[in-house]
């Protein structure tokens, strides 16, 4: 394939790239490097809308670093994410004998049904718990490595 016909990301491509995530310490969260390359259609909610619109644009082959605000990768953090839940709700529909403890990651049927969300615990009370449904990379920064290896 010469230069000028190298394929781009475009929205709705399908991918196979390799990726790491870095949180701002530098810890990794996500490498693929190492191991099979993930496939992907931008678009379908596989990755993040920040991390997806990095990609637009980029060549196949392409090998690039990107830094991500707090806000540009997951999001901000939303206030309106942080929901009490009460006790007697998490005992009727789940195990009524649970100690549940800050940071442990609960599971919910969404209201539609079929598909599950989760919330994380951030707070006891006596009669509810304070769970935050915010995704756990919201409002952090992120540094975003990426390796486009085919565009179709």
């Amino acid at each position: 394939m010469s230069a000028a016909t190298v394929a781009t990301v475009t929205p709705g491509a399908f991918l196979t790239l390799h990726y790491r995530l870095k949180g701002p310490d530098g810890q990794i969260l996500v490498d693929t490097f190492a191991q099979q390359p993930a496939t992907l259609t931008l678009g379908q909610g596989e990755l993040a809308p920040g991390l997806e619109a990095r990609l637009i644009g980029l060549p196949e082959g392409a090998h690039e670093h990107f830094q991500l605000a707090a806000d540009e990768g997951f999001g901000p953090r939303k206030a309106e994410l942080m929901q009490p839940v009460s006790r007697r709700l998490l005992a009727e529909q789940g195990d009524p004998d649970q100690d549940y403890q800050i940071g442990d990651v609960v599971q919910f049927p969404a209201p539609q049904g079929g598909a599950q969300f989760a919330g994380t615990v951030a707070a006891l009370h006596e009669d509810h718990l304070l769970f935050d449904f915010n995704h756990p990379l919201a409002g952090v920064a992120l540094s975003f490595e990426v390796q486009v290896i085919g565009v179709l």
